[in-house]
């Protein structure tokens, strides 16, 4: 049965537009500039990769985890996509960079760059790192993936897109660039 609190849009959503933050708004503005295929699902708030599958079954797509990290310093700045069901452990990334180890940035750092609360981490807050701060690392598992979903630096709503087309054009037309890394599964 489908659940009456989702609601699924063809590119950006076109109802409820008054309550939507400015941060998402700018989502929509910029994927559609970009000229990128999307599907938007309007949904409560998912907190949790538990909360998360409902929304992957009802848009048909993986949702990755995202994760927003910092060396000890906080001068650097990472946002690493893995699957939602890989553990992740620094030492191994922080090998493959090249750098200390490194851990969860501040709520304040992802506010201040990405324009994105905890619990709504998402590659789509780089439209909003202007000065290219944060790095974008995606773990080679996903290499596969032809569909993705991700939040629209909120997490009431969900957008679908190929992983092509975030990593060629989205990511591209933000001024970022992107690293792949082998993380093990263990």
């Amino acid at each position: 049965m489908e659940n009456p609190a989702i609601t699924k849009y063809n590119g950006r959503p076109t109802a409820d537009n008054d309550k939507r933050t400015a941060a998402e708004m700018a989502v929509y503005d910029f994927i559609d500039r970009v000229g990128v295929e999307y599907t938007t699902l309007c949904h409560p708030a998912a907190f949790t990769m538990e909360e998360c599958e409902e929304v992957r079954k009802a848009i048909d797509a993986p949702v990755f985890k995202n994760l927003f990290l910092t060396n000890k310093q906080q001068t650097l700045f990472y946002l690493l996509m893995i699957p939602a069901d890989k553990p992740f452990k620094t030492k191994y990334l922080s090998a493959q960079l090249g750098c200390a180890r490194l851990s969860f940035a501040s709520s304040e750092a992802l506010m201040e760059l990405l324009h994105i609360a905890p619990g709504a981490v998402s590659p789509m807050g780089l439209i909003h790192d202007t000065e290219c701060r944060v790095k974008l690392i995606v773990d080679r598992e996903l290499s596969t993936t032809k569909r993705y979903a991700c939040h629209p630096c909120v997490n009431t709503a969900s957008v679908a897109l190929s992983l092509e087309d975030l990593l060629e054009k989205v990511v591209p037309a933000t001024g970022h660039t992107y690293t792949w890394v082998d993380l093990p599964t263990e």
